[in-house]
């Protein structure tokens, strides 16, 4: 006779290694449930794209000149135009500063 159990006799566990066992499964579960949350938020939140932020009333590009870029900072607006020139704001919307940039690649 052999010491091992035979395949017809049920194989109980102890009262404690049953309490672990269910709190290692609940464990989990709570683990997969929290993963497949964090991951719906994320979709969700990346999937609607932010505003992108208008630039105030009060500029007026020169005549021709289309903004490619533009910047907020605490006391000034900076504008980048598609002619190669970075145009400088106050916050009342008059132009303080002009600087025209060279050597640019061809964006066409």
């Amino acid at each position: 006779m052999s010491d091992l159990p035979e395949d017809d006799a049920p194989v109980t566990l102890p009262p404690d290694l049953r309490f672990l066992k269910l709190l290692v499964t609940v464990l989990a579960g709570v683990m997969i449930l929290g993963l497949v949350a964090i991951v719906t938020l994320l979709v969700i939140r990346l999937q609607t794209p932010s505003p992108l932020p208008e630039m105030p009333n009060q500029i007026t590009l020169p005549a021709g000149a289309h903004p490619e870029a533009v910047t907020f900072a605490r006391g000034f607006t900076v504008v980048v135009t598609d002619q190669g020139a970075v145009l400088v704001f106050d916050r009342a919307g008059k132009q303080v500063a002009d600087v025209a940039i060279t050597g640019l690649p061809d964006g066409n």
